[in-house]
């Protein structure tokens, strides 16, 4: 029989149902699929077992015999996945590591010595605060009731707008300006690997919507990142973090302490050309992390195709790969035709990714122009 390897879930992901378990079933593991949402999975491959999986003891209480590995890819579920590695001995997350990634509050506090930035509860921001500021939840995600406020009646507005759908902490912080980059790191608790970094375009304010990431040599400024990341106990599995860069500083704004996400995972896999998703694995099952990062040549760029109204998605394309000339493309859909689509000016506006990669800049940039020409994203 094959060793079990439990994967933690919430909603349903593309890297955990198109990455990570057909990876376990190419390391001929057996996966279980530990989750709150069943009915959101009932596409994927393995055994899906319903589960608080919130609860580090909720997942302790469904493990079967002597696992060969707990494993989350989920922003909410490393701190349990990490518990619950703990409790059976398996290689894993610090917990602590992954609560402070994860809250922000905690994550600036910790870092404060290393990079002081203005961060405040929300609701109790003093008169002297730095505007202007960027309301935020304090372990959200996807930019979502993200804002940029300039004073203190924008911020009571705001953040009396987003109590009203939410109930959960908010923080209020210093704006840092500069160009923002992502560093994509992979640890298996003694080494730490830099796989690459993206640069990324964002909508304009208030807003932050990710509209674009392009791979990039990692800034200059890169260790000082790493020894933030240092700091914060960060230095097992995959970790997807945000930063900027401005007159030679570079500062965090939040740390994903797992694989980056929106197929920008997919296109990281083909630029390196490694089996990513199984070496990620690897280490949560106790294989000394063995990688040589080859260097990238070309261009890449992750764009998003974005609704720009709400409606009922009426037509898109489907998934598909395809050469145009020298640049590979790949498109995965978010949304499916039929949906309904709200719009939340977060990347959840999201209708698909577009994946291109090529020998040269301009190449890539024609080829992508080419591909959204060729289709209709029709939401009426």
């Amino acid at each position: 029989m094959a060793a079990s390897l439990y994967v933690v879930a919430g909603k349903a992901t593309d890297s955990v149902t198109h990455g990570f378990l057909p990876a376990a079933a190419r390391l001929g593991l057996d996966a279980v699929l530990l989750t709150d949402r069943p009915a959101a999975h009932e596409n994927a491959a393995g055994r899906v077992v319903e589960c608080d999986v919130s609860d580090f003891r909720h997942i302790i209480d469904r493990v079967e015999g002597e696992p060969a590995g707990i494993f989350s890819n989920s922003d909410f579920l490393q701190a349990p996945a990490a518990l619950a590695a703990a409790y059976f001995g398996l290689p894993g997350k610090d917990w602590r590591a992954a609560t402070r990634a994860k809250n922000k509050a905690l994550m600036r506090r910790h870092l404060a010595a290393l990079d002081p930035v203005f961060s405040s509860d929300a609701w109790h921001v003093p008169p002297d605060a730095p505007y202007p500021l960027v309301l935020k939840p304090r372990e959200g995600v996807a930019s979502e009731d993200v804002f940029l406020v300039h004073d203190a009646r924008e911020l009571e507005m705001r953040r009396a707008d987003i109590a009203a759908r939410r109930n959960d902490p908010l923080v209020a912080e210093e704006y840092l300006p500069g160009q923002l980059h992502t560093l994509e790191t992979l640890g298996d608790g003694r080494r730490l690997h830099v796989l690459g970094s993206y640069r990324t375009t964002l909508s304009p304010p208030p807003f932050f919507v990710e509209e674009r990431l392009e791979w990039a040599t990692p800034p200059p400024e890169t260790p000082q990142i790493l020894a933030q990341l240092d700091a914060l106990g960060v230095g097992f599995g995959a970790c997807h973090t945000e930063f900027v860069v401005h007159e030679g500083r570079a500062r965090i704004i939040e740390v994903n302490y797992r694989l980056i996400g929106d197929h920008c995972d997919f296109l990281l896999a083909d630029l390196l050309g490694i089996p990513l998703f199984e070496r990620i694995l690897d280490v949560h099952l106790g294989e000394p992390l063995s990688l040589d990062v080859p260097s990238v040549r070309g261009h890449a760029v992750a764009e998003a195709v974005i609704a720009d109204r709400a409606g009922v998605l009426r037509a898109a394309p489907g998934p598909m790969e395809l050469r145009d000339g020298t640049v590979r493309l790949a498109y995965r859909p978010q949304r499916a035709v039929g949906d309904s689509v709200a719009l939340t000016r977060t990347n959840r506006d999201y209708l698909g990714t577009v994946r291109a990669i090529g020998p040269a800049q301009d190449e890539v940039e024609a080829a992508l122009t080419r591909f959204r020409s060729a289709h209709d994203w029709t939401i009426a």
